[in-house]
């Protein structure tokens, strides 16, 4: 959904309202370069604006009753069906995704918005205790209940510019908690869009705010006081930053991964590996690798390797790659030109160390060919940090307790693919893998919007999934009731 390079600038929402700044930003495509949009920018004054304004909407917005919360919540995801091919195109300009992906996540922020409403229905009915089991409390009763922390301000990733912006959005809404959202400026557009939508309803003003302010301007927004909770989903480096500079505060960290698919022997017939190697080709390079839980290693049992690689390198090399408006795409370009040439250089790197390169390994501009290596050194940046593109590593293991180790000789734990039919060896990987998600059956990439989603060691902290990131946003108050007759 471009705009003509002579059309007003894309305003964002302060309190509820259409705003604009003094100073704009352009937002282009990374396929071809051309102008998408061009967003004002908040002023200082009107951040100051938007956090008042938070602030001194908070009682009301937590008093506003479930059914007004859930109504606004059910507006909006009814509205994004209604726009879904035009949203899906506005996604596939700013950010490069290609349409039958960024068509998958604008159903998914539909799911996010919908499975807000119901939680805001039946969210905080309250928790009774009996207090008597202890002779001190006899004709006592607890009742425990949730309650906002205060302003949420919630941080969004360019690589999921409209889901990412709803799970910030949505849960925070639901749980009666104000929230700042701040889209990625690469990718403002569609998280503004959000803002469209929200404006439609009866939500108190003041409840929500979309600023697209520069990321040098984030670590003021991050250590306002009055801004209790921060919710952030991004880089290892920025996220851990954010926890450090504000240890008081309640922080939920989406940060990253290189999720790993695990291959158990017992997962052997020709229809089992077929099965596994196209999702693991497609989940290694959807959102063209920009994906926290996209397949960056393979580990696979020797007793399956020989067979299973073949298949995966054609698999790969199957990948329809090119312009991202073109419905037969898959693969399309990284978010800009820096980013492929950093994937460049890993992979060059890792070559370079004795890494045997069987697929891709050529960059075109921002686009970068989907690639497999294996016999990767253990030292090399390819082997330990998130690749966040279109790379495959390959790793030969004898046994599920090498594989297991594999997959826990990384510093992430976001999620971990086991491909089994045992359920006894999926409740030992459920209880071995060091991850927040273990997916049986299947690629680590795989992520149900209501589930809880997020990951341990430098993964992060905290959990999203709406329901579990509405008790992010809130605390337990409890209640004691006395001289009760129980």
């Amino acid at each position: 959904m471009p705009i003509p390079t002579d059309a007003a600038p894309t305003a964002f929402w302060l309190a509820g309202r259409e705003a604009t700044g003094e100073a704009t930003f352009d937002v282009t495509s990374p396929w071809d370069g051309r102008l998408v949009g061009t967003v004002s920018v908040p002023t200082e004054a009107q951040v100051e604006e938007a956090v008042a304004a938070s602030v001194a909407v908070q009682d009301e917005l937590a008093a506003t009753p479930a059914h007004v919360r859930a109504a606004a919540l059910d507006h909006v995801h009814r509205r994004l069906v209604e726009r879904t091919e035009e949203i899906a195109q506005l996604i596939s300009a700013e950010n490069g995704k290609p349409m039958k992906w960024a068509r998958g996540e604008v159903g998914r922020a539909v799911s996010v918005f919908r499975f807000a409403a119901e939680e805001a229905r039946r969210f905080n009915g309250g928790e009774a205790q009996r207090l008597d089991t202890d002779a001190g409390g006899a004709g006592r009763l607890a009742l425990t209940r949730r309650f906002p922390r205060g302003t949420v301000l919630g941080i969004a990733p360019f690589n999921f510019p409209l889901n990412l912006c709803a799970h910030k959005v949505a849960p925070a809404i639901a749980a009666g908690a104000p929230i700042i959202l701040k889209p990625a400026p690469a990718t403002p557009l569609s998280g503004l869009l959000i803002g469209e939508l929200l404006a439609e309803t009866e939500l108190p003003a003041g409840s929500w705010s979309i600023l697209p302010v520069p990321n040098d301007r984030m670590p003021a927004l991050v250590q306002d006081e009055r801004l209790p909770v921060v919710s952030f989903t991004g880089s290892e480096t920025v996220g851990y930053a954010i926890l450090d500079s504000v240890p008081r505060k309640h922080c939920t960290l989406e940060l990253g991964g290189n999720g790993a698919a695990v291959v158990l022997p017992d997962y052997s017939s020709e229809a089992d590996l077929d099965w596994a190697a196209q999702r693991i080709a497609t989940f290694s390079n959807y959102q063209g690798g920009q994906s926290c839980i996209s397949v960056q290693r393979v580990i696979a049992d020797a007793s399956v390797y020989d067979r299973l690689v073949p298949k995966i390198v054609a698999a790969v090399g199957a990948q329809v790659t090119g312009d991202p408006s073109d419905d037969a795409t898959e693969v399309g370009p990284l978010v800009n030109e820096d980013a492929a040439k950093r994937v460049e250089s890993w992979v060059d790197e890792a070559v370079e160390r004795g890494a045997k390169l069987l697929a891709g390994g050529k960059r075109d501009g921002a686009s970068y060919a989907p690639t497999v290596l294996e016999d990767v050194p253990d030292g090399a940046t390819l082997a330990c940090e998130e690749v966040f593109g279109p790379v495959l590593t390959l790793k030969k293991v004898d046994g599920e307790a090498a594989a297991f180790a594999a997959v826990n000789d990384s510093k992430f734990g976001l999620q971990a693919g086991v491909f089994t039919h045992d359920v006894q060896t999926a409740f030992r990987a459920h209880r071995a893998l060091e991850v927040g998600g273990v997916i049986v059956g299947d690629v680590p990439s795989y992520r149900a919007d209501q589930m809880p989603y997020g990951g341990v060691k430098q993964s992060g902290v905290g959990r999203e999934g709406v329901r579990f990131a509405m008790d992010d946003y809130t605390y337990e108050r409890v209640m004691v009731l006395t001289g009760l007759a129980l």
